[in-house]
């Protein structure tokens, strides 16, 4: 499974060498705090009797404006707001729910809050400001939730058994928010946890541009995500963008501006340091989107500059499809190509913010 990335450690090794020391003691030090998101402007809420919204009634819209509402009120940001109409959607469809279920018999209102103290009174937990006060506030405790998946953030507040329950119901509250809303916002490009667009297959914007070999390692051969074209590197980055929904210049994650701390992200074999960098989380399990890290000489890559892909799908029996650019011998190396990998093989999966270790 050889890996030939050594042109891309060529052109970019450079920097790398002189910034050696930095890179040694970021790891000894460990990932930085996560920085906080930037993830939409506080919005605020306009609903009367002539607001409509295909599908919802009168009733369902003036319980999400109570709880966009309870979100302005503490300065929550439209992807919170979101968030928070999300999981009322899953817990109760947008209504004040007088009964429980057979998980929780004492579940009370819109978030279906349990009568152990911890949501305030069942007065509290009946009425829409109060409960999503309580709950946004609990949403707000969760260490680095913006850049969490919404789901996921979601279940850090409910403990549902499953965590992707709320999922089904994200593009409803993004629907619901937006018309509600007095203002108009996208999220799109910002480093908020929102889901993102995968890819299908070689739909890297650069497949027909030169690489470095074929116009010299300048301008000419560079992309605008700062990486040499039909690179491993320059492809994982187009899926990073990709799946954060920056997928037009200009790119939200470059070269350049990755790292909070000015340094280039660099080739396949400072790519684990740049994630610690910043502060997004690793792991050891693969997940759909994920940078696939190896480190020199791992799986057969390059024994100096490693290499990087993306898993594409994880299947049942454990192992990964993985897609990426420059991972075969030449004549094919600089093109695209998909691979079934074993799990243990690589040296780490690098998640986005949107993601976790499932497992």
């Amino acid at each position: 499974m050889k890996r030939n990335t050594a042109t891309l450690g060529a052109a970019v090794i450079v920097p790398t060498l002189v910034l050696g020391p930095v890179f040694s003691i970021l790891l000894l030090l460990g990932p930085t705090k996560l920085a906080a998101a930037d993830c939409g402007p506080v919005s605020s809420v306009s609903v009367d009797a002539g607001t409509k919204v295909a599908g919802y009634t009168q009733e369902q819209l003036k319980n999400a404006a109570s709880i966009m509402g309870a979100g302005r009120a503490l300065n929550l940001s439209a992807n919170g707001q979101m968030i928070a109409v999300m999981v009322a959607l899953g817990e109760s469809g947008l209504r004040v729910l007088d009964n429980g279920d057979a998980a929780g018999p004492d579940s009370r209102g819109l978030f279906q809050q349990r009568g152990n103290g911890a949501w305030g009174s069942y007065e509290d937990r009946m009425t829409p400001t109060k409960s999503a006060t309580n709950f946004i506030k609990a949403l707000q405790g969760v260490a680095g939730w913006e850049l969490l998946e919404p789901t996921i953030a979601a279940n850090k507040v409910q403990r549902n058994a499953d965590p992707y329950h709320y999922q089904k119901y994200w593009p409803e509250a993004v629907k619901i928010v937006q018309a509600l809303s007095t203002s108009k916002f996208s999220l799109q490009g910002s480093e908020c946890g929102i889901p993102g667009q995968s890819g299908a297959g070689n739909d890297y914007p650069w497949k027909n541009s030169p690489t470095w070999l074929q116009a010299g390692a300048t301008a000419a051969s560079t992309s605008p995500l700062g990486m040499y074209y039909r690179e491993c590197v320059d492809f994982a980055l187009w899926r990073v963008n990709q799946q954060m929904g920056s997928t037009s210049a200009p790119f939200r994650f470059l070269n350049g501006n990755f790292r909070p701390d000015g340094q280039g992200l660099g080739s396949a074999l400072t790519w684990k340091a740049g994630w610690d960098a910043k502060g997004w989380p690793t792991g050891r399990a693969p997940k759909v989107g994920a940078v696939v890290w190896y480190a020199p000489g791992a799986g057969g890559a390059d024994p100096n500059f490693g290499h990087v892909g993306v898993v594409k799908e994880v299947k049942a029996n454990g192992t990964y499809v993985e897609e990426g650019y420059n991972g075969n011998p030449s004549p094919d190396d600089h093109n695209y190509y998909t691979r079934t990998v074993g799990n243990p093989v690589p040296s780490a999966f690098l998640y986005l913010p949107t993601q976790e270790e499932t497992k």
